[in-house]
This record gives structure tokens, sequence and C-alpha cells, in this order.
């Protein structure tokens, strides 16, 4: 680890691993080295059963072992002796807790986060400026300054229910930092044609792959537009995929500009690039996808083609709408999930927001249901980034958990014959943090504060970094 790395890691981080609790805590820790959890009573976990229906499980207790659920089932079922766990959560406690799998944020740029304030909610003509403005201050950025932004988008993701987050940039090392302090699960998309580090070629997903096994992030590969990368490029691409079974994500159709500048290059549309150079499968994620024909449709849906819908983005750049209920149509809906962008693109980086502005945004065509919302937040999210053990909470599955507070204002009054209705007020209401949050079976945030990063000096950095970054600005 660079020293630079070291200092951050001394400034930001903090061990509250052992969850000393208070009076009114939920938590009762048996083992601070905590291994075997029984969370109980919850009054309702939302869910996907093993046939991807949603369902509504009421007064449900879960049982984890070594990160991994061993047992969800009726309260009741479970009545274990509470000293053979090494933590006990109490879920029924003071107006009670709502439980869902953790979000899935599959489109995001988290070494931008300090560009916030410098063009947030962007007032340029299109995006296209915007992407000319972003260049000139992210070249000024250090690697530390990347370590630090980072650190900060994963925490604030954290704090709004996200536990797993594809990272779309073009540094390994900063990113990967970011995601050992932080105990994010992160997939490290690290770009071989880009305008922000043209120096980076195919060859350096190869060096990266030989460390990849001993990271704390899992590998994958990216271009930033598929007209940034020469014919020979997207075939070295093609390969590294193959050789080293990746993902691939890249922008795609976002603007007409990329739609003409593709035709340029290439001669042919980008969903024609992909079947060119053999990309058109599963393993290709796009995001945006907005200037699509029919064909395009028809032929990314067919294909398995995962789709990242970022409508805030889209409509603050003024890039155009997805064509949602086509894809839909045409049997393209399982895989499609949403991200957050960068703090460039999005008012905040919670996937809820993002929910409820696609059901705005497509509500005059057909209303897109609080079910497939929540869907599109959890199993369609872990289907694309080809996580079959996420995204659910059934036994088997990664004990990623998201805590929200029942007796709150963003989730009552509910309808209690209804309790569906708990998760529309969640999805359009839901202005604040979770509760608690657990990534592989580990608490990351207890009681609406970070277990592992202190939040008071991370924005002390934070605020230190971005006014360096200015300085070196003028």
């Amino acid at each position: 680890m660079p020293d630079n790395f070291v200092q951050i890691k001394k400034l930001v981080c903090k061990d509250d691993r052992n969850l000393k609790t208070n009076p009114h805590s939920r938590l009762k820790v048996n083992k601070a080295d905590y291994q075997t959890i029984l969370i109980k009573n919850a009054p309702y976990i939302f869910t996907c059963d093993e046939n991807d229906k949603l369902k509504v499980r009421e007064n449900y207790s879960i049982v984890i072992e070594n990160g991994i659920i061993k047992k969800a089932a009726p309260a009741q079922e479970i009545q274990a002796d509470e000293k053979s766990f090494d933590l006990i959560y109490d879920a029924g406690k003071r107006g009670g807790i709502v439980i869902t799998p953790g979000l899935i944020n599959t489109h995001a740029h988290p070494p931008m986060y300090l560009l916030r304030s410098s063009m947030s909610l962007d007032e340029g003509e299109d995006l296209n400026e915007t992407l000319k403005n972003l260049y000139l201050w992210e070249k000024e950025m250090t690697p530390e300054d990347f370590a630090v932004s980072t650190i900060g988008d994963l925490t604030e993701e954290q704090k709004n229910g996200i536990t797993t987050t594809l990272s779309h940039y073009n540094y390994f090392q900063p990113v990967d930092f970011a995601a050992e302090t932080t105990g994010q699960n992160l997939i490290n998309a690290i770009s071989v044609a880009s305008h922000v580090s043209p120096d980076n070629q195919p060859e350096l997903i190869e060096k990266l792959a030989s460390v990849a096994a001993s990271s704390a992030s899992r590998l994958a590969m990216s271009v930033h537009y598929l007209y940034r990368a020469k014919p020979e490029v997207l075939k070295k691409v093609k390969k590294l995929i193959e050789k080293h079974d990746l993902l691939f994500t890249c922008h795609f159709a976002e603007t007409p500009k990329a739609v003409k500048e593709t035709l340029k290059i290439h001669k042919l549309r980008e969903t024609e690039v992909l079947k060119k150079y053999g990309l058109l499968n599963s393993n290709t994620l796009i995001s945006h996808a907005v200037h699509l024909n029919d064909k395009d449709i028809l032929t990314l849906a067919k294909a398995r083609v995962g789709v990242v819908h970022l409508p805030t983005s889209n409509t603050i750049h003024k890039s155009g709408t997805f064509p949602f209920w086509k894809f839909h149509d045409a049997g393209g809906y399982p895989r499609v999930a949403l991200g957050t962008d960068s703090v460039v693109s999005k008012s905040r980086l919670d996937l809820l927001s993002e929910a409820f502005q696609t059901r705005m945004t497509h509500i005059f065509d057909r209303t897109v249901k609080f079910g497939s919302l929540f869907k599109m937040m959890t199993i369609n999210g872990a289907r694309v980034l080809k996580y079959p053990d996420r995204g659910k909470i059934l036994p088997g599955f990664k004990a990623d958990l998201a805590f929200w507070k029942l007796k709150d204002r963003c989730s009552t009054p509910y309808d209690e014959k209804k309790p569906i209705t708990i998760l529309g007020n969640i999805i359009t209401h839901h202005g604040g943090a979770v509760r608690d949050l657990m990534i592989n079976g580990r608490f990351v945030v207890k009681e609406r504060r970070h277990v592992l990063v202190d939040e008071s000096k991370l924005l002390e950095l934070l605020q230190e970094k971005h006014m360096e970054m200015r300085r070196r600005m003028k």
C-alpha cells in the first residue's frame, strides 16, 4: 500500500467492529468477533423468492453464519438459545425494522465525488460541454484525491442502503483501497479507452489480472464510449474478457453525438459494433442506452445484454429518455438495473430516488410498479453483475442487508392489511438514511453511523482536498 494511502487510513479509519452497545441498542453482543448472528422478530422483510416473485414476510427471523444466510423463517420457527449466537439483533424493538436485501448500484463513478459543488446539477448546454469541463477538473486530481473521493462516495452510498457498486473509472488502486477501507462489494471496471486516461491500454488489464485474486475489488473492463476505442482495442478487449472471465461495460447511445461519432469511426451503430467484436452477450453491461432504434432494442434484449437505467443523469444532462417500455416489451426487463452515476449527475447517491425518478419518467406511457422498481435495485442488479448469491434474503445468499426504521416519517403511515404499501413509501418518500447496514455478515453502518470510517474526519479531508484541487485549477 502506498505511503499516502496509509496516511489516509490513519486519518479517516476507525474500528468499531466490537459494536459497543447502549441500553437502547437493538444489538446484544456475546462475542466481539461475531460469526453467528440471529436477527429476530422483524415485522416485515421484503425479498424475492426462488422464482423471483416479490414476497412480504411478516414477523420473520434470520440466522447468519460466516456471512451467509442459513435460515429465514417465521420467528416462531426459530426458537434457538440466544446464548449460542455471537450477536443478536432485535428487529422488533421500538417500533420495529423493515429489512430488505442490500441495494445494488450497477453504474457509478466514485472517484468523482470530490467534484461535488464544482459542477453538480450542471447548467451547461448539454453533456458534451459537461464532459469537456470535467476533464479540466479530473486531470488535476492525484491518486490520493481519487482514494479519498471514492471513500466519500461509497460511504454515502452505504448510508443509503447500497451494498454493491460497479465503479466505472480509470484507476484501479485508489478504488480498490477505498473498497477495502469501507467494506463495500465493488466491481472495479477499468477503462482502456478514455479521454481522462489516454495512456490506459488493454495491456493494463493483463497486469491487473495478476493481482486481482488478492484485491478487495473484482476486476472488470470498460471503455468510456465505443467511439473512443479503435478496432484493435476492441479486439483485445474481447480476448481479455474471455481469458479472464470479466464483465465489460460502457456508456452506450447516451447522446446523439455518441451515435454520430460511432458511425463516423466504426461505420456502424453501437449495437452492431458490439456484435462485430463479440461483445453482444450477457457479459456486457451498457449504461444510459437512450438513443436506440427498434432494431437495437430487439437485438440487445435477445442477446441478454444488461442495461443500466439512469433517468436522473439523463434528465440533468439533457441526454434524452431510455425507451424503457419498448425494452420491457421486447423481453429485456429482467436485465434492466439502476445506477447512481456520479455527484455531477445526481443530487444524492442513492437508488431509492433513482427508482422514483424511473417511475415519474415513464408514467405517461405506463406505470412502473413498485415491485418492478424493487427488483431493478436488487435481483436485476445482481443478475447483470453476475452475482447469483446476492439480492435476496434466502438461505445460501450472502448476508447483505439493509435495515430501515418502520416508525419513521418516510415509512409510516401504511396499510397494515397491505404491507406492500411500506415499500411504496420507502421508494417514494425515503429521504433518510438506513438505520443499519450489513455487508457479508458484518455491520458497516450501525445506528446511522459508519462502523469503519470516521465520517467527521472524512468530511474534513474531503473539504481540504477539494480546496487544494480548486487552487490547482487556478
